[in-house]
């Protein structure tokens, strides 16, 4: 007996009869609007990441990234400056409302409602009109966003001065890749009173300066090493006079890739010697 549209009744229950596995169509069955998944669609996937990927290498080999110093916890002059993902919050930070007092509204509150809202947006709005003209809300959002984002960096790039952080933050790379004679006695003065500051090969880090090729004479050197320079001051070298020789000679020398007869105390000046003058970082 059937009723319905095809429709057999099995006992007192309306089951068809015939039973078939709940299978979407073979791809084939829509020629031309879909593919295979393998290899097919994987192979393209693979191909356009693999394009963008080595595009990618090239660029990082181009324009490495200018990395700094290493981070010292000990040094409370350094600016930090988040990458540029972050630069938007920020710049954000900044203003009256979302520091200082408001520093909790401005980083946790604020963002945490932002972000929350982008990730409850396939759950509060489920519409089924897609058209940007009939979602003003949604699309005025979207685009408020966007332009608060973009305008929040631009600001923050503007004001920040990479040139500086790169003079006063970047690592010297000649100072480190520069051989350094680590057999003379100059040299364990220097391991024990500047290279926490100035680094293993006088390349300086953070607010204390390369001491590399220095311009400063030997006297010069030990002057700066008992009586301190800048933001330097007095009193750090207190090795007996032979070391304070040895360690001016190494670090007068250490630029040309000698310092073998150097290695005296002199390093422990230069180490805290001068953040912000060049001639501390030489004399250190």
């Amino acid at each position: 007996m059937h009723r319905g549209k095809g429709m057999k009744f099995v006992g007192d229950s309306r089951v068809t009869a015939e039973k078939k596995a709940n299978l979407p169509k073979d791809y084939s069955e829509y020629p031309g609007r879909t593919e295979a998944f393998w290899p097919n669609f994987l192979l393209k996937e693979w191909l356009v990441g693999s394009v963008f990927l080595i595009g990618f290498l090239i660029l990082t080999a181009a324009h490495p990234s200018p990395l700094e110093q290493q981070a010292d916890p000990t040094n409370a002059g350094y600016i930090p400056l988040p990458d540029w993902y972050f630069l938007f919050l920020y710049q954000f930070l900044k203003y009256q409302y979302a520091g200082g007092e408001f520093i909790v509204l401005g980083a946790i509150v604020m963002p945490g409602l932002a972000f929350g809202a982008l990730l409850l947006a396939p759950f509060l709005d489920r519409g089924p009109e897609r058209r940007p003209t009939k979602r003003p809300i949604a699309v005025g959002l979207m685009l408020l966003g966007v332009f608060a984002t973009f305008w929040l960096t631009y600001e923050s790039v503007q004001h920040a001065d990479y040139a500086h952080r790169a003079e006063k933050y970047g690592v010297n790379v000649e100072a480190v890749e520069s051989e350094i004679d680590k057999s003379g006695p100059g040299w364990e003065v220097y391991e024990a009173n500047c290279m926490s500051c100035h680094g293993e090969a006088l390349q300086g880090q953070g607010n204390y300066p390369s001491l590399m090729d220095t311009e400063k004479s030997a006297d010069e050197i030990k002057d700066i090493a008992q009586n301190g320079i800048g933001q330097m001051p007095a009193g750090i070298f207190n090795g007996s006079d032979e070391e304070l020789q040895q360690l001016a000679d190494f670090i007068k020398n250490a630029g040309s890739g000698g310092g073998g007869e150097g290695g005296s105390s002199e390093g422990e000046s230069s180490e805290e010697g001068s953040s912000e003058d060049g001639e501390s970082a030489s004399g250190h």
